[in-house]
């Protein structure tokens, strides 16, 4: 299918140590949740828009590995939505 054939290039393109190393970085001392780790990617001109997918993926991830865990839930400012939050173990 065409949607997961943009998607796997996509994915390819990304360079995921590097972008590890910014959110490992970001979230040094605090919990956030993806989307506010996206926003500061953007601030920080890491990314080119603030959106969640930029930081999400790689968070989970990150879990995955042992390096960040969820800590919790609360409530997106962006959203209105329960998300969970992240931080360093």
């Amino acid at each position: 299918m065409t949607t997961y054939e943009t998607r796997r290039e996509s994915n390819k393109k990304v360079d995921r140590q590097k972008r590890y190393n910014q959110i490992l970085h970001i979230l040094k001392g605090r919990t956030m949740t993806a989307k506010e780790v996206a926003v500061e990617m953007n601030r920080r001109g890491l990314t080119p828009t603030s959106e969640r997918n930029f930081a999400a993926p790689r968070l989970t991830e990150l879990v995955n590995d042992g390096l960040v865990e969820v800590v919790g839930k609360t409530v997106c400012e962006y959203t209105s939505k329960k998300v969970a939050q992240y931080r360093l173990i």
